[in-house]
């Protein structure tokens, strides 16, 4: 390793590492809060906003932007230092936060969203790399567990702050809370972590940036319009669909020819990361199944308040935090595979509760269905983030977490917009099929609110809850499939792993 490639962290003298982590650990809270808040609160977003056909693009803009900005954070990361990249991350996700609470429509709300997530590329994964940066690995292993109490922690006070934002104040204070808790962890940051950088001539892969960005957008594009706006076999969607072809295809043939790639092709010779990364895309089309369309599942069809519906989303955080814990504690003694399979075999049972899940079963049943995922994913990712830290050498460490992390909030992208595509198309189906062509998927804004939902005929109710129900159990079957998918990729998970250098 060359002494001039490297950032180094200089923990005896300048680090503070009780200061750094606590910082760390507020900065993974906003990420880990920013979930259980939103999904708690959109479905009193769009009865307030409007726009139900829109609700997956708060999620997907938010996430694509993510996608496209964390390889780019996690190379400057390696290149210039976690500190200011860090704080330049939190500071543009911090601006995104207050004008999401401002916005007037889900149109504006979507653009915020997005700059929201252009910040919010940089808070996870150097957060996790610095981590891996001031801890050894057995001690990683440990920290795993602090980690998963904050998304713990969150799971309670999320769903709850969220329902009385809601309830008693404004939906907007969902986003502005994340202002001064991403403050205190910019300026321990700042101020404790010690790093010294070896500058030299660096080249940032922004033309590799703008494929993948022009790839996964035309995808997303696809995902939710097709069947809905337009037909599967229209022209718009062949063009897309041939756009994302193309990008991804130049996006490699730029990655192998420039000096410095966003994401280094080489990385992904190693068959650990390669299982834990297409893994973690899956389960991240799971997570975000979960996490989008649950809650609206326990307000619009069982007519549970914002709180319930959150509490079922933190039994899956609640059940990571023991996941992740447990395989802290015996992941060296079982090795890493046993873990993984066992993450696995959790996350596809808990998804067949959902497959199962009925109105008249009540919302204890989704919250076992989310407590089993949750268990299935601590066990699993925790897995996969120790293992790829080890795996790869200390000046690769940072981009190999941001591809990690890359794969799940494209994993989160594409599944917001599949399977926000497969609610749409069976929504303006089912309407069609019983005879209300009239009514197109908005008027599902007047379900999500209790007030209008009163002015309705009962006949139109019960029309619009059938037609939520049914499309959303669709939903729920294609996110059993993609954990069918899961479990057979973490079957080739590696037996052994290669100590990092």
């Amino acid at each position: 390793m060359q002494e001039s490639d490297q950032v180094h962290i200089n923990k005896s003298m300048k680090t503070n590492r009780s200061v750094v982590l606590a910082s760390v650990l507020l900065a993974i809270f906003i990420a880990a809060i920013e979930g259980t808040i939103v999904a708690t609160a959109i479905p009193s977003i769009v009865a307030d906003l409007g726009g139900f056909s829109l609700f997956s693009w708060v999620f997907s803009s938010f996430l694509l932007a993510q996608a496209v900005t964390i390889p780019i954070y996690g190379k400057l990361a390696d290149l210039y230092g976690r500190k200011p990249i860090f704080t330049f991350g939190i500071i543009v996700f911090l601006i995104g936060s207050m004008l999401c609470g401002l916005a007037k429509t889900m149109n504006m709300l979507i653009v915020f969203r997005l700059i929201q997530g252009l910040g919010a590329g940089a808070v996870q994964p150097i957060a996790t790399t610095i981590i891996g940066d001031i801890f050894n690995l057995s001690e990683r292993a440990r920290i795993q567990g602090y980690v998963s109490s904050v998304w713990g922690v969150s799971s309670i006070i999320g769903p709850a702050l969220g329902a009385f934002f809601v309830q008693y104040v404004h939906w907007a204070w969902i986003f502005w809370v994340n202002v001064p808790i991403g403050v205190f962890a910019v300026a321990g940051i700042w101020f404790f972590l010690g790093e010294t950088v070896h500058k030299r001539q660096h080249s940032i892969d922004y033309i590799g940036s703008g494929l993948i960005f022009v790839s996964i957008s035309a995808l997303m594009i696809v995902f939710i319009q097709a069947g809905t706006v337009w037909g599967w076999y229209s022209a718009p969607v062949i063009l897309l669909v041939g756009v994302s072809i193309v990008g991804f295809y130049l996006f490699i043939l730029q990655e192998r020819r420039t000096a410095e790639p966003i994401m280094p092709l080489e990385i992904w010779n190693d068959s650990l990361l390669v299982v834990s990364n297409v893994a973690t895309l899956t389960t991240g089309i799971v997570i975000i199944g979960i996490s989008s369309f649950l809650p609206t599942y326990i307000q619009g069809v069982m007519g549970q308040s914002p709180i319930i519906s959150g509490f079922v989303i933190a039994f899956m955080t609640m059940g990571w935090l023991i996941g992740a814990m447990l395989a802290g504690k015996v992941m060296f003694k079982f090795g890493f595979r046993r873990i993984a399979i066992a993450g696995g075999f959790w996350v596809l049972m808990g998804t067949l509760f959902l497959t199962a899940m009925r109105p008249e079963r009540g919302w204890l049943w989704a919250g076992a269905g989310s407590l089993l995922i949750g268990i299935g994913m601590g066990l699993a990712r925790t897995v996969f983030i120790v293992g790829i830290q080890d795996s790869v050498e200390w000046k690769m460490r940072g981009v190999a977490t941001a591809s990690n992390m890359f794969m799940n909030i494209l994993g989160n992208t594409m599944g917001a917009a599949l399977l926000g595509g497969v609610l749409n198309t069976k929504l303006t189906s089912y309407l069609k099929s019983v005879g209300e062509g009239s009514y197109n998927t908005d008027v599902i804004n007047v379900l999500l609110d209790p007030v209008k939902k009163g002015t309705l005929p009962d006949k139109v109710i019960n029309l619009m809850t059938s037609g939520l129900t049914i499309s959303l159990q669709y939903v729920f079957y294609g996110i059993f499939i993609i954990a069918i998918l899961s479990f057979i990729l973490v079957l080739f998970f590696p037996i052994k792993t290669r100590k990092a250098s």
